[in-house]
């Protein structure tokens, strides 16, 4: 099992900026990709970013791409995700996850999955 713990969402005006951080535990050794996903009040849940703990690579999707950073810290089994020039459609519910597979870009359901932080941007 791989336990995600998320925080750092909050209110924000827009424009600001906001990071979070998800600190990952247990068998993080089975799972290759950690991700960022949001949920906002009425839609689905979507895919925000991924990144592969061997190499770094990344992908976004293109209503962050440009704005959002997903970066890792491999010594820690921490992930973040900086959000700048936030907008208020990026208000959601924003989870963390972890998988075996970058298909989780399209629409593979990751293994595991964080509680979720609050993010709401004021206009």
């Amino acid at each position: 099992q791989v336990q995600l713990v998320e925080s750092g969402g909050g209110l924000v005006q827009a424009g600001g900026s906001l990071r979070l951080s998800c600190a990952a535990s247990g068998r993080t050794f089975s799972t290759l990709v950690m991700g960022w996903f949001r949920q906002a009040p009425g839609k689905k849940r979507e895919f925000v970013a991924v990144i592969s703990w061997r190499g770094g690579s990344t992908y976004y999707a293109d209503s962050v791409k440009g704005r959002f950073t997903i970066s890792s810290d491999n010594a820690k089994n921490t992930v973040y995700l900086q959000m700048n020039s936030l907008k208020p459609e990026d208000t959601a519910v924003y989870y963390c996850a972890a998988d075996r597979s970058r298909a989780i870009v399209v629409g593979r359901e990751p293994d595991y999955w964080g509680q979720g932080t609050q993010v709401t941007v004021s206009s």
